[in-house]
Protein backbone atom coordinates (compact mmCIF):
# COMPACT_ATOMS: atom_id res chain seq x y z
CA UNK A 1 0.00 0.00 0.00
CA UNK A 2 2.61 2.96 0.89
CA UNK A 3 3.98 1.85 -2.76
CA UNK A 4 0.63 3.06 -4.32
CA UNK A 5 0.39 6.24 -1.83
CA UNK A 6 3.80 7.06 -3.02
CA UNK A 7 2.54 6.62 -6.62
CA UNK A 8 -0.43 8.79 -6.05
CA UNK A 9 1.53 11.63 -4.49
CA UNK A 10 3.98 11.76 -7.24
CA UNK A 11 0.99 12.17 -9.28
CA UNK A 12 0.20 15.49 -7.38
CA UNK A 13 3.62 16.41 -7.23
CA UNK A 14 3.98 16.02 -11.12
CA UNK A 15 1.21 18.27 -11.88
CA UNK A 16 2.01 21.55 -13.89
CA UNK A 17 -0.60 24.36 -12.00
CA UNK A 18 -1.69 27.48 -13.39
CA UNK A 19 -0.58 30.84 -12.54
CA UNK A 20 -2.68 31.30 -9.97
CA UNK A 21 -2.92 27.88 -8.41
CA UNK A 22 -0.70 26.68 -5.97
CA UNK A 23 0.26 23.26 -6.19
CA UNK A 24 2.05 21.86 -2.49
CA UNK A 25 2.93 18.92 -3.38
CA UNK A 26 5.40 20.36 -6.48
CA UNK A 27 9.02 19.81 -6.40
CA UNK A 28 9.33 23.59 -6.81
CA UNK A 29 9.98 24.72 -3.27
CA UNK A 30 11.30 22.57 -0.32
CA UNK A 31 9.05 23.31 1.63
CA UNK A 32 7.06 20.69 -0.29
CA UNK A 33 8.71 17.47 0.47
CA UNK A 34 7.44 18.07 4.08
CA UNK A 35 3.42 18.69 2.75
CA UNK A 36 4.40 15.76 0.51
CA UNK A 37 5.74 13.50 3.67
CA UNK A 38 2.59 14.57 5.92
CA UNK A 39 0.28 13.62 2.84
CA UNK A 40 1.86 10.15 3.16
CA UNK A 41 1.41 9.81 6.69
CA UNK A 42 -2.03 10.61 6.69
CA UNK A 43 -2.85 8.25 3.87
CA UNK A 44 -0.77 5.75 5.79
CA UNK A 45 -2.63 6.02 8.76
CA UNK A 46 -6.44 6.38 7.10
CA UNK A 47 -4.96 2.87 4.95
CA UNK A 48 -4.55 1.37 7.99
CA UNK A 49 -7.85 2.51 9.42
CA UNK A 50 -10.13 1.52 6.22
CA UNK A 51 -12.30 3.82 6.16
CA UNK A 52 -15.45 3.51 3.64
CA UNK A 53 -16.21 7.00 3.90
CA UNK A 54 -14.86 9.90 1.83
CA UNK A 55 -15.83 13.76 2.30
CA UNK A 56 -15.52 15.63 -0.08
CA UNK A 57 -14.29 19.18 0.14
CA UNK A 58 -14.39 22.35 -2.34
CA UNK A 59 -10.27 22.96 -2.39
CA UNK A 60 -7.64 23.48 -0.36
CA UNK A 61 -7.42 26.29 1.66
CA UNK A 62 -5.18 28.89 2.30
CA UNK A 63 -4.89 28.15 6.28
CA UNK A 64 -5.21 24.67 5.82
CA UNK A 65 -3.78 21.91 3.54
CA UNK A 66 -1.95 24.88 1.45
CA UNK A 67 0.35 25.22 4.42
CA UNK A 68 0.14 21.50 5.76
CA UNK A 69 -0.83 19.36 2.60
CA UNK A 70 -3.31 17.69 4.45
CA UNK A 71 -7.29 18.37 3.32
CA UNK A 72 -8.91 20.30 5.96
CA UNK A 73 -6.19 20.38 8.32
CA UNK A 74 -4.16 23.05 9.60
CA UNK A 75 -1.14 23.63 11.29
CA UNK A 76 -2.22 23.61 14.62
CA UNK A 77 -4.48 20.57 14.34
CA UNK A 78 -1.29 19.00 12.48
CA UNK A 79 1.23 19.39 15.35
CA UNK A 80 -1.07 18.94 18.36
CA UNK A 81 -2.74 15.85 16.85
CA UNK A 82 -6.27 14.32 18.14
CA UNK A 83 -5.47 12.06 20.28
CA UNK A 84 -8.99 10.53 21.05
CA UNK A 85 -8.94 9.32 17.52
CA UNK A 86 -4.80 8.78 17.47
CA UNK A 87 -4.65 11.14 14.25
CA UNK A 88 -1.57 13.58 13.42
CA UNK A 89 0.60 15.17 16.13
CA UNK A 90 4.19 15.78 16.14
CA UNK A 91 5.43 11.84 17.81
CA UNK A 92 3.57 10.61 14.60
CA UNK A 93 6.27 12.49 12.35
CA UNK A 94 3.91 15.27 11.00
CA UNK A 95 5.66 18.50 10.53
CA UNK A 96 4.98 22.14 9.81
CA UNK A 97 7.41 24.06 7.19
CA UNK A 98 9.41 26.75 7.94
CA UNK A 99 7.56 28.99 5.21
CA UNK A 100 5.58 30.96 8.35
CA UNK A 101 6.45 31.45 11.29
CA UNK A 102 2.99 31.72 12.65
CA UNK A 103 1.27 28.68 13.68
CA UNK A 104 -1.78 28.69 11.72
CA UNK A 105 -5.01 27.60 12.59
CA UNK A 106 -8.26 27.95 10.21
CA UNK A 107 -12.24 27.88 10.99
CA UNK A 108 -13.19 25.19 8.79
CA UNK A 109 -10.95 22.66 9.73
CA UNK A 110 -11.37 23.11 13.81
CA UNK A 111 -14.92 22.71 13.34
CA UNK A 112 -14.61 19.74 11.10
CA UNK A 113 -12.31 18.02 13.00
CA UNK A 114 -14.05 18.71 16.08
CA UNK A 115 -17.27 17.47 15.01
CA UNK A 116 -15.83 14.11 14.04
CA UNK A 117 -13.54 13.50 17.08
CA UNK A 118 -16.64 14.27 18.92
CA UNK A 119 -18.52 11.31 16.90
CA UNK A 120 -15.22 9.22 16.73
CA UNK A 121 -16.08 9.39 13.15
CA UNK A 122 -13.00 9.22 11.31
CA UNK A 123 -13.72 9.01 7.11
CA UNK A 124 -10.92 10.03 4.63
CA UNK A 125 -11.01 13.62 3.37
CA UNK A 126 -10.05 14.78 0.28
CA UNK A 127 -10.91 18.10 -1.89
CA UNK A 128 -12.55 18.41 -5.33
CA UNK A 129 -9.87 20.68 -6.34
CA UNK A 130 -6.34 19.62 -4.38
CA UNK A 131 -4.48 22.35 -5.09
CA UNK A 132 -4.96 25.93 -3.70
CA UNK A 133 -6.97 28.10 -6.31
CA UNK A 134 -5.86 32.13 -5.27
CA UNK A 135 -7.29 35.43 -6.47
CA UNK A 136 -4.48 37.61 -8.81
CA UNK A 137 -1.17 38.41 -7.01
CA UNK A 138 -2.48 37.44 -3.70
CA UNK A 139 -1.04 33.78 -2.92
CA UNK A 140 -2.55 33.38 0.52
CA UNK A 141 -6.15 34.39 -0.78
CA UNK A 142 -8.79 32.10 -1.67
CA UNK A 143 -11.46 31.94 -4.79
CA UNK A 144 -13.67 29.57 -6.32
CA UNK A 145 -11.46 26.95 -8.58
CA UNK A 146 -12.32 27.25 -12.19
CA UNK A 147 -14.63 24.34 -14.47
CA UNK A 148 -10.94 23.58 -15.81
CA UNK A 149 -9.82 23.08 -12.16
CA UNK A 150 -12.51 21.15 -10.96
CA UNK A 151 -12.12 18.93 -14.23
CA UNK A 152 -8.57 18.30 -13.19
CA UNK A 153 -9.47 17.10 -9.61
CA UNK A 154 -11.76 14.65 -10.91
CA UNK A 155 -8.61 12.44 -11.63
CA UNK A 156 -7.42 12.71 -8.46
CA UNK A 157 -10.77 12.00 -6.59
CA UNK A 158 -11.60 9.27 -8.81
CA UNK A 159 -8.37 7.52 -8.40
CA UNK A 160 -8.30 7.97 -4.08
CA UNK A 161 -12.03 6.56 -4.21
CA UNK A 162 -10.76 3.21 -6.00
CA UNK A 163 -7.46 3.71 -3.83
CA UNK A 164 -9.23 2.93 -0.29
CA UNK A 165 -12.57 1.24 -2.08
CA UNK A 166 -14.53 4.02 -0.91
CA UNK A 167 -18.67 3.06 -0.48
CA UNK A 168 -19.98 6.36 0.56
CA UNK A 169 -19.07 9.97 -0.55
CA UNK A 170 -20.45 12.73 1.71
CA UNK A 171 -20.13 16.39 -0.50
CA UNK A 172 -18.81 19.34 1.84
CA UNK A 173 -21.01 21.82 -0.13
CA UNK A 174 -21.95 22.40 -3.70
CA UNK A 175 -19.29 22.59 -5.32
CA UNK A 176 -18.34 19.26 -4.42
CA UNK A 177 -21.59 17.87 -5.05
CA UNK A 178 -21.52 19.13 -8.01
CA UNK A 179 -18.00 17.45 -9.23
CA UNK A 180 -19.63 14.18 -7.61
CA UNK A 181 -22.76 14.32 -10.03
CA UNK A 182 -20.81 15.53 -12.58
CA UNK A 183 -18.18 11.62 -12.08
CA UNK A 184 -21.96 10.01 -12.10
CA UNK A 185 -21.22 9.16 -8.50
CA UNK A 186 -23.91 9.21 -6.05
CA UNK A 187 -23.14 11.45 -2.68
CA UNK A 188 -25.43 12.72 0.12
CA UNK A 189 -24.18 16.30 0.93
CA UNK A 190 -23.51 18.27 4.25
CA UNK A 191 -23.62 22.23 4.54
CA UNK A 192 -19.74 23.39 4.14
CA UNK A 193 -19.23 25.04 8.02
CA UNK A 194 -17.36 28.26 6.40
CA UNK A 195 -19.47 31.40 6.13
CA UNK A 196 -22.24 30.49 9.30
CA UNK A 197 -22.65 26.73 8.28
CA UNK A 198 -21.17 25.51 11.23
CA UNK A 199 -24.60 24.20 12.78
CA UNK A 200 -26.03 23.03 9.56
CA UNK A 201 -22.61 20.88 9.03
CA UNK A 202 -22.51 19.49 12.18
CA UNK A 203 -26.29 18.37 12.14
CA UNK A 204 -26.02 16.74 8.75
CA UNK A 205 -22.72 15.37 9.74
CA UNK A 206 -24.06 13.60 13.08
CA UNK A 207 -27.40 12.69 10.95
CA UNK A 208 -25.40 10.53 8.40
CA UNK A 209 -22.86 9.20 10.75
CA UNK A 210 -25.94 7.38 12.75
CA UNK A 211 -27.11 6.12 9.83
CA UNK A 212 -23.93 4.57 8.76
CA UNK A 213 -22.46 3.58 11.71
CA UNK A 214 -21.77 0.00 9.90
CA UNK A 215 -19.11 1.64 7.84
CA UNK A 216 -16.97 2.52 10.08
Amino acid sequence: MNDVINNFIEELASFKSSSNLFNQYSYELNANSIRRNNLFLYLQQMANLKPKILLVGEASGNRGCRLTGVPFTSEYILLNGLEPIGLFGERRGYQKTDEFEKLWKEASASIVWETLVKGLYIPLIWNAVPFHPFQGENPLSNRKPTKTEIAMGKVFLQELIQLFDIKIIIAVGNIAESTLQTMGLACKKVRHPSYGGKTMFIKGIQELSASSAECH
